[in-house]
């Protein structure tokens, strides 16, 4: 069976000059509450790789978790509690743009259309 890991790609877009903040702040306040839910922290990326007064930081976190039913229960539990909701709204004057997409090894696609 190929792996089953989905990642969760969380990318956003800093105001100028906020990214170390927003950073700061999704390491103190977000990772905790994730990782009590069952996501792993893989990596945060930073783009460009320094800290921009002037413009704005991209900052790419990527998480994952064991297969369908991990990641229906940490989308439910995200969506449900209000300490997500919280965070999202507390760095709101940090953040221009956000996204977040669901990704998994090509080789692994083919098993979970088999759900």
């Amino acid at each position: 069976m190929a792996d089953q890991r989905i990642h969760i790609v969380d990318r956003v877009t800093t105001k100028a000059g906020r990214g170390r903040a927003f950073v700061d702040a999704y390491l103190a306040d977000y990772v905790p509450q994730a990782v009590r839910i069952g996501m792993t922290l893989d990596r945060v990326l930073v783009s460009p790789p320094v800290w921009l007064e002037d413009d704005a930081n991209t900052v790419t976190a990527i998480w994952t978790v064991s297969g369908h039913e991990q990641w229906w229960q940490t989308a439910i539990s995200r969506r449900f509690d209000a300490g997500f909701v919280d965070f999202w709204h507390r760095v709101e004057p940090m953040v221009a743009q956000r996204s977040r997409s669901m990704e998994a090894a090509a080789e692994s696609v083919e098993d979970m259309c088999r759900v």
